[in-house]
């Protein structure tokens, strides 16, 4: 299965990308949030795990352009953050976000089973 990580980090896109092809997933990686809709419409993910801090543009802002979009608003994404801010945790999940994350709560153990708990198998 394929997964579009949105992450600018390098550090945590290494250890992301490697953990998710180990467990089998199709990965592909963008650093900006000007970047996501023309991947997800090249690649076509499953899932699409999203930072909420980017460059160039937000993630909340990413979200609610992948929402809006009738071609890619079936496609569930897990948004993540250093912040544990209620209001963004809540504005992701109102703008339809499957999930929130706080990447320094949840290692990338956890974040592998919420990929799974939302249905996608590794292929």
């Amino acid at each position: 299965m394929k997964i579009l990580l949105v992450e600018d980090e390098e550090i945590l896109v290494k250890v992301m990308e490697e953990k998710l092809e180990r467990e089998k997933f199709e990965v592909k990686t963008v650093r900006d949030g000007d970047s996501v809709l023309p991947a997800v419409k090249s690649f076509n993910p499953d899932i699409i795990l999203l930072d909420i801090i980017l460059p160039k543009k937000d993630g909340l802002q990413v979200l609610a352009d992948i929402k809006a979009d009738s071609e890619i608003s079936h496609i569930p994404v897990i948004t993540m953050s250093n912040l544990g801010d209620d209001e963004k945790i809540k504005a992701a999940l109102k703008l339809g976000a499957a999930d929130y994350l706080v990447k320094t709560q949840h290692p990338i153990n956890e974040i592998v089973n919420k990929i799974r708990e939302l249905g996608v198998k590794a292929k």
